[in-house]
């Protein structure tokens, strides 16, 4: 009876919960797709093997891949994949154990909200998308 609340409120909760995790890769995601040059030129100064097609895998990952996970689309399996994805950008990306400064907190700081956004979509993983989402139809 104490979660009588959110267990009636589960659908729609998730939906919300998928919106918000996703928001983050689609916006940018979608500001990769935009500028794919200025993306693949990032990856390139970054001293990422292949950039072009890395920023193909970056942009697929982040909007396409986020797009669905919003829609509720093979979502169990799809936000597994986001979760290995956000934790090679965190590792990539946010490596602060080699930095100094105010460079190693910022990192820092996103490394740790990349492995909070992971604990996200693993639990999206178990819960699966709920009723308002293409899987269920």
């Amino acid at each position: 009876m104490r979660y009588a609340l959110f267990e009636n409120q589960r659908d729609t909760l998730l939906l919300v919960a998928r919106i918000l995790l996703m928001l983050l890769f689609v916006l940018f995601g979608w500001s990769k797709l935009t500028d794919y040059a200025g993306t693949s030129a990032y990856m390139a100064a970054e001293g990422l093997p292949l950039p072009a097609l890395t920023a193909v895998v970056v942009i697929v990952m982040e909007f396409f891949v986020g797009l669905a996970i919003v829609l509720g689309y093979w979502t169990r399996p799809l936000a597994l994949l986001m979760a290995l994805y956000t934790l090679g950008t965190a590792l990539i990306g946010h490596h602060y154990w080699t930095m100094t400064g105010a460079e190693q907190m910022a990192n820092m700081i996103n490394f740790y909200k990349n492995l909070s956004i992971i604990g996200g979509l693993l639990l999206l993983c178990l819960t699966g998308p709920g009723r308002y989402s293409i899987d269920r139809r």
